[in-house]
Order: structure tokens, then C-alpha cells, then sequence
């Protein structure tokens, strides 16, 4: 077992941070935040990014370590727990506003941390057990729809006009949420009811992916509704919707402004590690799962996050993704940023 494995804990202190969150009152339910958007960014700022990839013998024992997959397998069973304790947690009448908002924002940072980002991860993944637990993550978010979308839409149409995840040159951020949270959506429905054809089987059938998740999602609400009532259940659903549009920005600031060539009508070059923005940033590296290698991780998305690369052609973020994502929320100055990083890459090309 390769010791180097449990800096991949290093996640865990936001869920702690998220139940002393749930746990406490006063500026602790804001803990998380306080760690995630100041603490993170600011101390990634005076942190040399990392740019060491393993050799290949470290590579094949990162490989074969099951402690690596172990952890991820944890994850899932912690953001379960961790959601029951929130919503036990809202039942407190004594919370003030403010209290309460922070507590919301925590769970909304764990599903976006621990949901949808581990869930991105075993997505890609070729065991159906380890699907299921992609699909249970992405549930606390109510955003199922990514597995199909992701996976068969995205990795095929990225950088391209045809990717709703893509964002364009000087495509706000908040114009970005609204057309691929939209389009994303539409397209997962589009891919199972295409699969449904190929079978042939009618759209409307139990066997339909997307039709299962819509059915597993109302369930799921439904449960927290009737057990907790229908002002925990906003709560939640603020959450969630926090949860997904943390993932919408991280997709924002991947692809922002890249494009692959076109080939032929409809066809495009392979997505290469210069078609995606990357961050060598330890801490955002640690945090997400190696995540911020995303230029490695589009090239081979089969290669998992412990042993993805760098690569010297592939265009650098300014900074970590907490960073980046802070600066993404602040169209002009991303723009004044990006915008001319794009130029350089366009002239060095």
C-alpha cells in the first residue's frame, strides 16, 4: 500500500469542517466556505504549481493500489451520512438566518466536492457497481443526468459548438449556467432515447436511463419531503442546486474559449490535451481528486485520477480552481485574463 495515497484524504477536512458546520452555530457554519473560497485560493497563490508526473514504475504501482479506489468507495457512504445529519440539523428552530444559509452552502459545497466530483470520477469507470455509486452521488445533487451526458456527450463534443458544456469566447459565466444546464439536460434525454431506438425498445420504457433517474430523483425528494417536511425539503433543493452549479462553473473554466479544429462537416479533431484548460495547483489537485488535470483526463479518460499526467502543451489556468472560479464570477476581469491567454495560445500555434 503506497503511503502517497493518503494525501487523498486531504478532502476529508472539508467534510469535517461541513459537520462542525451542521453541528454548531455562530460563523462555524460557514467554516467550509471560509476554507474553500478564502483560505484555499489565497494560500494557492504563494504555492508553486506542481508539474511532476510519476514514473512509469510509480504509475504502476499507483495503478494496482486498491486504497485509491477505497477512498472513493468511503466518499459515498460519507455523503450520505453527511446529508441525513444536515437535514437533521435544519430541524432547529432555533437557527438563525444566516446560520441556516450556512449551513446550506455547506451541504451545497459537499455535493458539489464529494457528489458530483467523485461521482465524475467512478463515472468513468467500467464496473456497474462502481456506476451505481457514480449515479448515488450524483442523486444528492439531483443532476443524474450527467452520467449519460458526460460520458457519451461530452468526451465526444467537447470544444466543439456541439457541447453544451463548452463554454465560448467571452460567454459570461451566468449566460453559460442557463444554456448547459438547459442543453445538458436535453441532450442526456436525446442519448438514452437514441439507445432505447438501437434496442428496439419505445422511448418510454423502464430500461430508459433517463426516464429511471427522473422516477429515482421525485422518490428521493419525495422521501426527504415526508420525513422532514416541505421547508427542509427548499433547503435541500438549495443545496442541490448549489451543488450543480459548482460542477457548471468547474466546466466553465475547463474548456473556456477552446476549440477543436473541424475536419468535415460534423467531424472534428481528437481532443487533445490543448483542448482543455489545466491547473497544476496542489491544493485544488488534492481537494478534487486530481480533477484540475483535466487536459490529461480528456486525452485518456479511462486513466484514473491517482496516476493522470501533465502535459506541456496543455494551456494553464492562472491559478488553482478555487481561484479560477472565483475569477470566473467576475466576467470582466475573467475575460481581461483569459481572453488574452487564449491570444498568446493562438499566436504560439
Amino acid at each position: 500500500m503506497q503511503v502517497r495515497a493518503f494525501k487523498y484524504a486531504s478532502p476529508l477536512i472539508v467534510y469535517v469542517m461541513a459537520w462542525a458546520a451542521f453541528t454548531s452555530y455562530g460563523w462555524l457554519t460557514w467554516l467550509p466556505m471560509i476554507y474553500a473560497w478564502v483560505l484555499l485560493p489565497v494560500m494557492e497563490l504563494f504555492i508553486r504549481p506542481d508539474e511532476k508526473n510519476l514514473t512509469a514504475a510509480e504509475e504502476e504501482l499507483a495503478k494496482q493500489d486498491r486504497i485509491y479506489d477505497y477512498l472513493l468507495y468511503i466518499i459515498v457512504l460519507l455523503q450520505f451520512v453527511a446529508l441525513f445529519e444536515f437535514l437533521h440539523s435544519m430541524q432547529n428552530r432555533q437557527l438563525l438566518w444566516w446560520e441556516i444559509a450556512g449551513r446550506v452552502c455547506s451541504m451545497g459545497l459537499l455535493c458539489g466536492t464529494f457528489g458530483i466530483n467523485v461521482a465524475h470520477e467512478l463515472g468513468h469507470r467500467v464496473n456497474k457497481y462502481e456506476q451505481v455509486f457514480a449515479k448515488a452521488l450524483l442523486l444528492t445533487s439531483l443532476y443524474m443526468h450527467f452520467f449519460i451526458e458526460h460520458n457519451k456527450g461530452h468526451h465526444k463534443n467537447v470544444a466543439t459548438p456541439e457541447d453544451p458544456s463548452s463554454a465560448r469566447y467571452n460567454e459570461p459565466v451566468y449566460t453559460f449556467y442557463f444554456r448547459t444546464i438547459i442543453l445538458s439536460y436535453i441532450s442526456a434525454w436525446k442519448i438514452a432515447n437514441a439507445e432505447m431506438r438501437k434496442k428496439g425498445l419505445p422511448v418510454l420504457y423502464w430500461k430508459n436511463e433517463m426516464l429511471q433517474a427522473q422516477v429515482i430523483q421525485l422518490l428521493f425528494v419525495t422521501a426527504i419531503f415526508l420525513l422532514f417536511g416541505w421547508l427542509i425539503t427548499v433547503y435541500f433543493l438549495v443545496a442541490a442546486s448549489i451543488g450543480f452549479l459548482l460542477l457548471e462553473t468547474v466546466n466553465y473554466i475547463e474548456h473556456y474559449g477552446l476549440q477543436r479544429k473541424q475536419t468535415s462537416e460534423g467531424k472534428y479533431e481528437r481532443a487533445m490535451p490543448q483542448h482543455s484548460w489545466n491547473s497544476n495547483h496542489i491544493l485544488g489537485r488534492l481537494m478534487l481528486f486530481e480533477l484540475s488535470r483535466h487536459s490529461d483526463h480528456h486525452y485518456l479518460a479511462s486513466r484514473k485520477y491517482q496516476v493522470l499526467q501533465h502535459h506541456e502543451q496543455a494551456p494553464q489556468l492562472p491559478t488553482g480552481y478555487p481561484g479560477s472560479m472565483i475569477l470566473a464570477l467576475f466576467p470582466p476581469l475573467w475575460f481581461y485574463v483569459m481572453n488574452r491567454k487564449i491570444k498568446t495560445l493562438e499566436t504560439e500555434n
